[in-house]
């Protein structure tokens, strides 16, 4: 079941709100990980998570999707509202499926992780999922969602090698399209260029910030340059907290809490 509420949401300067998080603790067990956490994510922007190592982003990143809830012991307090246009679901509610968050929202992780099939499989697994059956409407999926992830002309004419053949910024780039297949509404990356070289870096950066056209990202990010280079709004977490967040021309320009400053002038990190 849904759970949502009426209403869309826009922030101060008038964009449109795609997500957000209202009053998120979340516990490791005994261990309060996230604290208070307020944040609008908005829609078809990117909003980047940056901080220190340890500082929580990526454990906030994964609550979006619900993936905590794969680990017993783990607990959530508070709200994350998914504004779809018709309503407003709470991704945390209690009677709300997980899988269906997943298939709304998907996740590109730190190292691409392709399945052991070929690379039409892989981008037609969730629409397989999802109930999809007849061919000729999966492959139209498979084709919009590698044409987005800007991969179709380089593997067009070889769907069916396995996914493992192709090149590690291939790769990643094939995990996006199968994340795009289902048309999700918010896309969440995990620092996905931390394991590719400089050129597929930028090829997965210049694709990101095209992305934003048809889907909401969120990205966490230890590298300030690449944050500064594509994304629209910046939040900075220390200890679990959400310090400052901004524009991310603003961020950077002039941060307001002491620990942002210390953070983007290298002293801590």
């Amino acid at each position: 079941m849904v759970e949502a509420t009426q209403n869309q949401v826009s922030d101060p300067n008038g964009i449109k709100t795609k997500t957000e998080v209202k009053n998120l603790n979340f516990y490791y067990g005994s261990v309060h990980a996230l604290k208070n956490i307020n944040l609008k994510v908005a829609e078809n922007h990117v909003t980047a998570l940056i901080g220190p190592s340890g500082c929580g982003k990526t454990t906030l990143l994964r609550c979006f999707n619900r993936m905590h809830d794969l680990y017993p012991g783990n607990r959530y307090e508070g709200s994350i509202l998914l504004d779809s246009g018709r309503d407003r679901l709470d991704i945390l509610g209690r009677r709300v499926d997980a899988i269906e968050v997943r298939m709304r929202i998907g996740m590109v992780f730190q190292k691409p992780n392709p399945f052991p099939k070929s690379i039409y499989e892989n981008v037609a697994y969730g629409l397989r999922v999802r109930g999809m059956s007849r061919r000729s409407a999966i492959d139209e999926k498979v084709e919009k969602a590698l044409q987005g992830a800007a991969l179709w002309e380089e593997v067009k004419d070889r769907l069916n090698d396995l996914a493992f053949n192709l090149s590690g910024g291939q790769q990643q780039r094939l995990c996006i399209a199968r994340a795009l297949a289902t048309e999700p509404e918010l896309m969440l990356f995990d620092e996905p260029t931390s394991a590719l070289d400089p050129i597929a870096t930028a090829s997965i950066e210049e694709l990101m910030s095209d992305l934003k056209k048809q889907v909401t990202v969120l990205i966490v990010t230890h590298n300030m340059q690449q944050a500064a280079r594509f994304s629209d709004f910046t939040a900075f977490m220390y200890l679990g907290e959400m310090l400052e967040f901004n524009s991310t021309t603003a961020m950077f320009a002039g941060p307001v809490k002491k620990q942002t400053k210390d953070y983007l002038s290298g002293l801590i990190g």
